[in-house]
């Protein structure tokens, strides 16, 4: 059994690279902007409908009968929501929200002081809980199955164990990498629920609604051109908001409309497809540089002067999903549409 150390909970939240990523230019300001952008219930979360449907019957579910909403585990891309949609599901049920992470329990002390101090009821969120140590999981077993600690007190020969009560919580995990979940921890949770990415209709709807909050005038179609270079996410879509409010404050008057959102994120470096500088980049040396030939991952971050996992984990995902890489047994490789984004003749590179 796991030895329960008599540790402080460890510092903060530690960010995937893709989350990094997502956040590296964002001030504290910004970050007190985006908790005050988050809805707090149901009826004022947009998008995901079919999530919020389910969750909805749920949580009345467990309301109506008096007892404690089963695990819950939210997948899917970074900035999609996962963190806002738990702090909604503990004030659905009127409970408190104890906030940490994965990379941050370090040691299963960690662990058991933050379930030692749960109410009833309380909401234990898990932030990218694909990074737990696989001892500190065999602690979080009896705790999600039957509210109890397992304590080994003392070593060798006189070491004994104790089981411990804890109070009936509701764990609600987040992960970008549902494939790093062992399998006797998925199988704990109750339910589970993968978040898509953003159609630019709800994302113009998030952007309207945080206009409103801001006090920023925007008309429909100013809004509309902010969403659709947003990449399908949530904290983009607020992120270049803020951005484009700070541009009319300084070059402009008036509403946000079409032409002043395009000029704005133009400044800024994001095109009509959402890409910023380094995916340009990225491109521009698939393109023209290497000519169209595929190149490895590593040469590949190399030559853009970052590390291989940020390029795979933060710079690809949208590229591919928008059409303009492949991946190929030889490398990454642009297709058609990049170098028509390129502006470059179009030559299918030679074996």
């Amino acid at each position: 059994m796991p030895v329960w150390e008599s540790d402080n909970v460890a510092g903060d939240q530690a960010q995937t690279g893709a989350s990094r990523a997502l956040s590296a230019q964002l001030t504290d300001e910004d970050l007190g902007l985006d908790r005050s952008l988050r809805p707090q219930v149901l009826d004022d979360y947009l998008g995901q409908s079919r999530v919020k449907d389910n969750l909805h019957v749920l949580i009345s579910a467990a309301r109506g009968r008096g007892e404690v909403l089963d695990h819950v585990l939210f997948s899917g891309p970074p900035g999609l929501g996962k963190t806002t949609l738990a702090g909604v599901v503990a004030n659905e049920l009127g409970v408190a929200m104890k906030p940490t992470s994965g990379p941050a329990i370090e040691r299963t002390g960690d662990l058991a002081a933050l379930l030692s101090n749960l109410e009833r009821g309380d909401v234990l969120f898990i932030d990218e809980i694909h990074r737990l140590n696989r001892s500190i999981e065999e602690v979080l077993y009896p705790a999600m199955e039957d509210f109890v600690l397992d304590i080994v007190i003392g070593k060798g020969p006189a070491a004994r164990s104790l089981r411990l009560d804890i109070p009936p919580f509701t764990l609600i995990g987040a992960t970008t990498r549902t494939g790093l979940l062992t399998g006797p921890l998925r199988d704990r949770f109750g339910m589970a629920f993968r978040l898509d990415y953003y159609t630019v209709a709800e994302l113009c709807e998030i952007v309207i609604r945080s206009a409103t909050i801001l006090d920023v005038e925007v008309d429909l179609p100013g809004a509309h051109e902010i969403a659709r270079r947003s990449r399908g996410t949530p904290r983009l879509a607020n992120r270049l908001l803020r951005r484009v409010r700070d541009f009319a404050e300084v070059r402009a008057q008036g509403v946000i409309n079409e032409d002043l959102a395009a000029e704005a994120l133009s400044f800024f470096e994001v095109d009509s497809l959402g890409l910023d500088s380094m995916d340009n980049k990225l491109l521009g040396l698939l393109t023209s540089t290497f000519c169209g030939r595929a190149v490895g991952l590593t040469t590949l971050a190399n030559a853009l002067g970052e590390d291989s996992d940020t390029v795979e984990d933060v710079y690809e995902p949208y590229l591919l999903q928008q059409g303009l890489l492949i991946r190929t047994p030889k490398g990454r490789m642009a297709t058609e549409r990049a170098f028509e984004h390129c502006g470059i003749p179009y030559q299918p590179a030679k074996e």
